[in-house]
């Protein structure tokens, strides 16, 4: 199971997967490369709509397929925009009018805490009734002004208050040590090495 499908067009994502499963020796093939088109995600929670991609993309390729979905909680917004993170601010998604529309709903605001959360979701097959699963969470909160030229989403207005620094803000290799996706991705990858070794 070395060459697996990412459920996703997100280059952002497909650069930090690579980054921490090429390592263990996976190929990451995105799906828009295999010709399939973005699944619905009609779902209310992220782990449904993590299985309705990752089935998805299996069904289409007959790979094993990876499928994350993520987003960022607001206290004050009671945990919105939630599952509806990327198209927050309504369609074509734009990360520009997402950030816009949080800034403005935060506004008159004191309670800026906010977490991303992340579920990812490993098929061996369209039909697997046992998938793999791995979620994390990272704590921070909002800032009106955007700080930083990397990461994407809402990353230019997330705080890490220990750090002092902006998700965008951060190299690579410390937002995937610290990151919701990358502590999603350590316990899939936990997962898989258990299964591998017959666990």
């Amino acid at each position: 199971m070395k060459r697996i499908v990412l459920a996703s067009g997100n280059a952002g994502k497909l650069r930090e997967f690579e980054h921490l499963l090429a390592p263990e020796g996976y190929q990451i093939v995105p799906q828009g490369g295999l010709g399939v088109t973005e699944a619905e995600e009609p779902h209310f929670t992220f782990v449904e709509n993590a299985l309705a991609k990752a089935r998805h993309a299996a069904a289409h390729t007959g790979l094993p397929a990876l499928a994350d979905d993520s987003g960022i909680c607001v206290a004050a917004l009671g945990g919105e925009p939630g599952v509806h993170s990327a198209r927050y601010a309504g369609e074509p998604k734009s990360d520009a009018r997402n950030n816009a529309r949080l800034v403005a709903a935060l506004a008159g605001q004191s309670d800026r805490r906010a977490h991303y959360y992340c579920v990812i979701v490993l098929v061996r097959r369209a039909d697997d009734p046992e998938p793999l699963i791995g979620e994390g969470r990272w704590h921070g909160e909002v800032i009106d002004a955007p700080r930083g030229d990397g990461g994407f989403g809402y990353d230019p207005h997330f705080l890490l208050p220990d750090l002092g620094l902006t998700a965008a803000e951060l190299d690579s290799a410390t937002k995937n040590a610290v990151s919701h996706r990358g502590t999603a991705l350590r316990r899939l990858l936990a997962l898989l090495r258990e299964q591998a070794a017959g666990g």
